[in-house]
């Protein structure tokens, strides 16, 4: 587990990049990279495996330190053609995501996924397109319930025109590890899951936050390994909504850098 000190100042970290990567160009080093990153925060992993599941993937949203380059998170992704009914659509899946906990707070993962999200909606505008996700833990599922007005599962049971898109996904990408009574993907003994010590759920978080106490609601068996699958429908007004929302969180670091800035310079006096 890195032992840095947290980054808790939004998204303060400007020594990080995070760019798109299609799979058959990571290098063998980032790749090795990648899987230090995911070591040091999840359970029951091996390199084997790490790789497999990459090469079933796309592409990778890579977050680097801008000098001396070195991947520090990443998110991998899968686009997917969706037939639900007589409805097609088109989703677009996040699988491991996980980023070092020096970087914790930055918004430059959900701004390049973001800048992802357009490109496909502007690939077919007007097919619906949805962000497919599976969550281990509440820091992801917080990616979604934070950023999207429409998603599923929703803590005030709204928006339940998308659990069939929830069924659908899960049993064409999990045959056989969904479960409709408890609504969550469940691979067995041994499966990939946060260490004890990443994540945890205290009372006092689900207290502050009823987000986090939904999703231990919906998914009580997370340290175990088994994940919430969610969906979020990508459409204008989610786009909107999120710019606006990076960009107040821009003018804030701006004036917090500034107002430090002022005191240095006060101190120095």
């Amino acid at each position: 587990m890195s032992r840095r000190t947290p980054n808790t100042g939004g998204d303060a970290s400007g020594g990080i990049v995070a760019r798109y990567c299609p799979v058959k160009r990571i290098s063998v080093k980032e790749i090795r990279q990648m899987y230090d990153v995911f070591h040091q925060y999840y359970a029951e992993t091996d390199m084997d495996t790490f790789i497999r599941d990459l090469s079933r993937k796309q592409g990778v949203i890579l977050i680097r330190t801008r000098k001396d380059p070195r991947v520090v998170g990443f998110s991998t992704i899968v686009s997917l053609d969706m037939e639900i009914g007589r409805l097609r659509s088109r989703g677009v899946f996040s699988g491991d995501t996980i980023i070092e906990r020096e970087f914790w707070g930055t918004r430059k993962l959900q701004v390049a996924f973001l800048i992802y999200l357009l490109r496909e909606k502007l690939r077919r505008p007007f097919r619906p397109l949805y962000w497919l996700l599976i969550s281990k833990g509440y820091k992801t599922y917080l990616l979604m319930a934070n950023n999207f007005h429409n998603y599923y599962p929703h803590p005030e049971q709204s928006n339940p025109e998308l659990l069939p898109v929830v069924r659908h996904y899960c049993d064409a990408m999990f045959p056989g590890h969904y479960d409709p009574d408890r609504g969550v993907l469940d691979f067995g003994e041994g499966a990939q899951h946060l260490k004890g010590e990443v994540a945890a759920i205290t009372d006092d978080l689900k207290q502050r936050v009823p987000k986090i106490r939904f999703f231990e609601e919906c998914n009580p068996t997370w340290h175990e390994g088994t994940e919430l699958p969610c969906v979020g429908q990508v459409n204008l007004s989610a786009v909107t909504a999120f710019i606006a929302k990076v960009f107040r969180g821009y003018v804030s670091s701006l004036r917090t850098s500034a107002r430090s800035g002022v005191m240095s310079a006060e101190q120095g006096q």
